[in-house]
């Protein structure tokens, strides 16, 4: 019996064995493959493995021997021409001259324009100035309509919101009529001129936009008569920049100058009356990259340029040093992220508002400067916190500044009393706060160019005013009160008009859109 129980196997030990069994085979036949692609030892070689010192090398593996000639064969070698060498040379060389061609269009150049040589459309420059001279998010749900309008009982209120809402888009042409440019627009200006309205736009790849809004459809019509399919009013496009517009200015001291920033880290002068437009400031290095997010002229000097950076810098710059010294440029790094915008105070112009990516509203005092070498910076005499970034920020002529944010609101921060301190004074959080917080839909996304509140520079009835683009399609018109005044709109708008901008003293509000068509309202 004890013989005959020690035979028997548990069901377990069974299957243990078997499976000891199965792996075992599997090994010898790797074992046996191996041999017969020569990756392992012969069975000679196995015997004797464990007599021999362990250092010594196994016997090298024999290498079948074959002729020495080139694994394939190879056209080239023989000097024959093969078509698909051929092609693939040439395929190399037009990718090569594409990345260069590509590379070249973005490359700044630094020379003086003549309009004539950078105009890609519309009519050709005249150097008399033609343009400045008088010739014979729910798409169109209104926020603000006329019910509105009537509602408050303010007299003089109702009277600026009925003037401000009888505001009608450019009558002789739909705004899907005027491409003012190829891309989508960044950057509005309307010429001071109260003759007639001449509108201005910086788009994405460097093109600027020229409108005179005088024009007729007849005299339209008129021009064009063997172009039949012509539409739209006659457009002068200009290609001062290689790269995107962010900002224009007209000097406050000269109508005929216009200051233009762009991405590709230079400012331009064009010079309406003449017909040239001129580098003012590039980076001393050609190859350094600085994209620039503002300009400003001071209105204390016309010689005197202040600018921003996407890197958050801050440059004060005198155009009458040469671009090749850097005795007449100041540099400050006044921020570890990208500034939006920023604004000189109009009256005071040594109080500067930047609006930043790290979600604040800063005001610094150029009067005083603190620190040394690269550490130096002008005195912070004010910082508000937003709960998302600011994209930008601006000063009207009674001392009040205007931030767009990405949390959703419009905030206007009075600071006409508490900025007229001696140099340097700071201000507390409870002056910082902003007045008037309007809630205002600004996620523009992706294919929308960022909302900015722009302040009309010279009201003439005295009310502080901004406009801002609304992603229902229509533009906003508010009071420094928060008070809104219209909600521009009309047939013919089929995108976000976006980048809006008042005429410094009319009541004239231009707008462009991503598709580089322009709504005008007068």
């Amino acid at each position: 019996m004890a013989r005959g129980k020690n035979v028997e196997l548990s069901e377990y030990e069974r299957k243990r064995q078997e499976n000891i069994a199965k792996t075992q085979a599997l090994l010898r036949n790797l074992e046996m493959e191996a041999v017969e692609a020569g990756l392992g030892p012969t069975g000679k070689a196995r015997a004797t493995a464990s007599s021999k010192p362990k250092s010594k090398k196994p016997a090298p593996r024999k290498i079948k021997q074959e002729e020495v000639a080139p694994r394939r064969t190879s056209s080239r070698l023989k000097g024959i021409e093969a078509d698909s060498e051929t092609a693939k040379r040439k395929a190399e060389d037009e990718y090569i001259a594409i990345k260069e061609a590509d590379r070249a269009k973005r490359q700044r150049v630094s020379g003086a324009f003549n309009f004539s040589d950078i105009v890609v459309a519309g009519r050709d420059w005249n150097q008399s100035g033609n343009f400045l001279t008088v010739a014979p998010a729910n798409p169109y749900e209104r926020t603000f309509d006329a019910d509105d309008v009537k509602e408050t009982t303010d007299k003089e209120l109702k009277a600026l919101r009925e003037r401000m809402s009888s505001l009608q888009l450019w009558e002789d042409f739909e705004p899907n009529e005027i491409k003012i440019t190829p891309e989508r627009i960044y950057s509005m200006a309307m010429h001071p001129t109260t003759e007639k309205p001449l509108v201005f736009a910086g788009d994405k790849l460097g093109n600027l936009g020229i409108c005179d809004a005088s024009q007729k459809v007849a005299e339209v019509k008129q021009e064009d008569e063997e172009d039949a399919d012509t539409e739209g009013p006659t457009i002068t496009t200009l290609k001062p920049h290689t790269r995107t517009i962010h900002t224009f200015q007209f000097s406050p001291h000269d109508s005929n100058a216009l200051y233009s920033a762009s991405y590709d880290s230079t400012v331009r002068k064009l010079d309406l009356a003449k017909g040239v437009a001129v580098e003012v400031y590039a980076p001393a290095d050609a190859n350094e990259d600085a994209p620039l997010s503002g300009l400003e002229i001071s209105k204390d000097s016309p010689h005197m340029l202040y600018f921003s950076t996407l890197d958050g810098q801050f440059g004060i710059y005198d155009m009458r040093t040469p671009s090749e010294k850097a005795a007449g440029l100041e540099i400050f790094q006044l921020s570890e992220k990208k500034i939006g915008g920023f604004s000189l105070h109009p009256q005071q112009p040594h109080l500067v508002a930047t609006a930043s990516l790290d979600r604040t509203l800063k005001i610094w005092d150029l009067r005083k400067i603190n620190g040394q070498g690269d550490l130096r910076l002008p005195a912070l005499v004010g910082e508000h916190e937003s709960r998302l970034s600011v994209s930008h920020a601006a000063w009207n002529s009674a001392g009040q500044v205007a931030t767009t944010s990405y949390d959703d609101t419009i905030k206007i921060h009075d600071l006409s009393k508490s900025a007229e301190g001696k140099s340097g004074t700071s201000l507390t959080d409870a002056e910082m706060k902003p007045s008037v917080v309007v809630p205002h839909n600004n996620q523009t996304g992706r294919w929308v160019t960022i909302l900015r509140a722009q302040w009309q520079q010279f009201p003439q009835d005295g009310v502080q005013r901004f406009c801002i683009g609304n992603m229902n399609r229509f533009v906003d018109i508010y009071t420094a009160k928060g008070q809104q005044l219209a909600q521009l709109g009309g047939e013919g708008i089929t995108a976000v008009p976006a980048v809006a901008k008042f005429h410094p003293t009319l009541d004239w509000v231009a707008a462009g859109t991503a598709s580089g068509k322009l709504c005008l309202w007068m």
